[in-house]
């Protein structure tokens, strides 16, 4: 193949994933792919508790979260230390990483090093934590 004919993939009909390989030759493990490809099954651990929203905004770059991207959110999941969430904070949805410290509960982003702390009186209500962050490539 001269360097002026483009590249096009065999038809296959092993399914959606088609191989395509960098160095020149086809990957031996295409011969092994059996089945579709169900992106439920790779990335939701419970589809009726999981939801996909947009994002918008650049204050979770730090955790690979940017602006326009989809983020998977599980609403049956505990939140924990350092989880990513979404959340209603006095009425405005934001994605923050949730922070214990003792007593104390802050929500953390790239806009601020030192975490913003709940006071008494915040109205809080976690929609559910972000288990995937899904980003267009550029």
């Amino acid at each position: 193949m001269s360097s002026a004919e483009p590249f096009v993939p065999e038809p296959s009909s092993a399914g959606p994933v088609q191989a395509v390989a960098a160095m020149g030759f086809p990957s031996p493990a295409r011969d092994y792919f059996d089945g579709g490809l169900d992106l439920n099954q790779l990335l939701v651990k419970d589809r009726v508790s999981t939801f996909i929203m947009r994002v918008g905004g650049h204050s979770m770059q730090s955790a690979g979260i940017y602006d326009g991207d989809e983020v998977i959110v599980d609403r049956s999941l505990p939140v924990r230390h350092n989880s990513v969430v979404v959340l209603s904070l006095n009425g405005q949805m934001l994605i923050r990483r949730w922070q214990v410290n003792g007593s104390k509960t802050g929500l953390l982003c790239d806009e601020s090093p030192i975490p913003v702390t709940l006071a008494e009186g915040d109205e809080v209500s976690i929609f559910g934590v972000v288990t995937r962050c899904l980003h267009h490539v550029r």
